[in-house]
């Protein structure tokens, strides 16, 4: 890590990360639709602003987070910078994870799935895709979907419907994914019944 910028931050820490709570509540509350989360934060490489967004109002002290992949140790000085998260050093005990570009599912395992007492102890996974359309289409069900919506977001491992159908199917635990695409943001919580159609 040379020369890290820290510039990026929230100009109104207070009202922008209340926006962006309200914002991301929403996305989980209506799972497939997108939030635009673009015009708040510019972490350093390879966040973009939606994961800057999410990362700055979702994390704290108590709040570890975890980054996947080479060349992450700017963004994760910059996120310890304006909100005194750690970095995580062992991937079961992260709250928050930021997973990179075509991450496989099979090395999700190692994340908090929760536990029976308390399955809210699981982790939050952000990762970034190429587009938030575009891909194979998927249908969604579950609670906040009257019906069905259907996403087709670009950049998924050919894996990812198996790996969210069983974590579906472990429901309590589990874990919720936040798919990331510059500035917007789509939420698939665990709830949630994802099919390849």
């Amino acid at each position: 890590m040379q020369n890290v910028s820290f510039d990026g931050g929230f100009g109104d820490p207070v009202y922008t990360s209340q926006a962006v709570f309200r914002a991301i509540m929403d996305a989980f509350s209506s799972p497939g639709t997108v939030a635009s989360l673009s015009g708040h934060a510019a972490g350093p490489a390879p966040l973009g602003a939606a994961a800057s967004a999410i990362l700055l109002t979702l994390a704290d002290y108590d709040t570890p987070v975890w980054f996947e992949g080479e060349a992450t140790q700017d963004a994760a000085a910059w996120l310890t910078f304006h909100t005194g998260a750690p970095a995580a050093s062992d991937p079961s005990k992260a709250a928050l994870v930021v997973l990179s570009e075509g991450s496989h599912p099979a090395q999700w395992e190692d994340f908090s799935h929760g536990t029976v007492n308390y399955p809210d102890r699981s982790a939050t996974l952000l990762l970034p895709v190429r587009s938030l359309t575009g891909g194979t289409p998927l249908e969604l069900s579950g609670p906040g979907i009257e019906t069905t919506r259907q996403i087709a977001p670009d950049g998924l491992a050919p894996e990812f419907v198996a790996w969210a159908q069983g974590n579906h199917a472990a429901y309590p635990l589990g874990l919720d994914l936040v798919l990331v695409c510059n500035g917007d943001a789509l939420a698939l919580p665990r709830t949630t019944r994802i099919r390849e159609i």
